[in-house]
């Protein structure tokens, strides 16, 4: 039967002796999501909304698991944007993206190739954008 150990001290000392004698083990460290959002975003394409509607053709890697987008400059309050994978077709669903990173299609496989059809929210604005894939 266990002994259970009520006086402080002695719990100590026998902690003590275990963290002494208990071999190492190697524990894996955690993600760095941080750094896997700054190498992702770190590839990203500028493109100028006005310049076309429709960006690319690109092809996925594996630096991002989805595809990215924000603004960077000009006067839209907003894009929508939209993911047009070249096997579909078709876009995937439109998405409101602001000035940050906003992920406009999740989980892509690598190799994929797409475009990117980008609205403004008012006829006549300007949108300056980075994709990041």
């Amino acid at each position: 039967m266990a002994k259970i150990l009520t006086h402080p001290a002695a719990a100590a000392a026998l902690l003590a002796a275990l963290a002494v004698s208990a071999p190492a083990t190697a524990t894996a460290a955690p993600a760095n999501t941080s750094a896997a959002a700054t190498s992702c975003y770190g590839g990203a394409v500028t493109v100028s909304y006005g310049d076309a509607v429709e960006f690319g053709p690109y092809t996925t890697t594996s630096r991002c698991a989805d595809i990215n987008l924000r603004m960077v400059g000009g006067d839209a309050e907003f894009v929508w944007a939209c993911v047009k994978f070249t096997r579909v077709g078709e876009c995937n669903y439109w998405t409101k993206a602001g000035r940050s990173w906003k992920t406009i299609a999740t989980d892509v496989k690598d190799g994929s190739k797409f475009t990117v059809p980008l609205g403004v929210d008012l006829e006549g604005s300007s949108a300056r954008v980075q994709i990041a894939f």
